[in-house]
């Protein structure tokens, strides 16, 4: 007996050294899960199962998109925070996520301390469209008819925070209207709506409704960028049209839950940053309006900070809750 211990606990010793290296070596050996704090149909959406096929392809295990809407983003957001720290879940991370610790008194997760940020992987301007039934054609108009009915009419959201909530409520803000908000669990119910006629305008990125501005099913009177975006050259800024100094980017990113080792963060930093890069892709996005940035972790984790002290002071000035 003392002669087959001696024999295989070295070999089991052995076999326990070559298995660790060997697990952080082949990761992922599994399904890799991407939540999604939106119903499917917008470009967070979009943005995940764009990656999430790539990644695929590459590694040959299987990407599921996992959608959580709901609470303003809330829902799915502390779905991520609570996830493993492995590398199997990670997290779309939304314009909203730098934004609601500013709106909710308490969340069930800390922005800064529950996640590792990845990327910050593109960003668009929004467009201000309006329902034809709405009956104005500009900026001005807009402004003139929301004036001679204060709350008459409604705008739609995909919830509390999201940047097409807080890019009307500084229009409000900015060009004194006031414009009865309509909060969905994403741009695609939201979208529908519009079309359908049950609601008159709403701020959304410009691939959630570019297709239905061709089309001619809504109608675009402005962009949000400080500058014309080359994605719709001949649409006037919202600044120029009629709110001087008005601005919103919006931008969309890639986390893991806080405690995802390094060489993970790493290897996914590297693999999503690649796909974004890759022609393809930066072709599919622009066509949709949505420049590639694909930053490092560094990056993000700084454009995170600074968003979150820029919307702060909007969501304070135009007195946002969570209703």
């Amino acid at each position: 007996m003392k002669l087959l211990n001696r024999l295989f606990v070295p070999a089991l010793l052995a076999a326990a050294a070559l298995t660790g290296p060997a697990r952080a070596e082949t990761y992922p050996a599994r399904p890799i899960k991407i939540i999604v704090p939106y119903t499917p149909g917008g470009f967070n959406d979009t943005l995940a199962r764009t990656v999430g096929a790539k990644l695929q392809e590459k590694w040959g295990q299987p990407v599921t998109v996992d959608n959580r809407p709901g609470g303003g983003t809330v829902i799915g957001t502390d779905a991520a925070a609570k996830a493993p720290p492995d590398g199997y879940t990670l997290f779309v991370t939304p314009f909203a996520f730098a934004v609601n610790q500013s709106i909710f008194k308490k969340l069930p997760y800390d922005p800064e301390k529950d996640f590792a940020p990845i990327t910050l992987a593109a960003t668009t301007p929004n467009l201000l469209v309006v329902s034809p039934s709405l009956g104005v054609n500009s900026v001005k108009e807009l402004i003139a008819l929301a004036r001679s009915k204060p709350g008459g009419i409604s705008y739609a959201s995909t919830g509390i925070g999201s940047s097409n909530h807080l890019s009307m409520e500084k229009f409000k803000q900015m060009a004194g209207v006031d414009i009865t908000h309509i909060p969905y669990k994403g741009s695609g119910p939201a979208v529908t709506d519009m079309l359908g006629g049950q609601l008159g305008l709403m701020f959304d990125n410009i691939p959630n409704v570019i297709q239905h501005v061709k089309s001619g099913k809504l109608k675009a009177l402005a962009v949000t960028s400080p500058t014309r975006s080359p994605h719709v050259p001949d649409l006037p800024t919202v600044a120029e049209a009629g709110v001087p100094g008005y601005e919103v980017d919006v931008w969309f990113g890639f986390a893991a839950p806080a405690g995802t080792p390094q060489p993970i963060i790493d290897k996914l930093h590297a693999e999503i940053v690649r796909i974004l890069k890759t022609p393809e892709v930066k072709e599919k996005f622009a066509a949709q309006g949505v420049d590639v940035v694909g930053s490092t972790p560094q990056q993000f984790a700084a454009h995170l900070k600074d968003q979150s002290a820029k919307w702060a002071k909007v969501v304070r000035d135009a007195g946002v809750t969570p209703e």
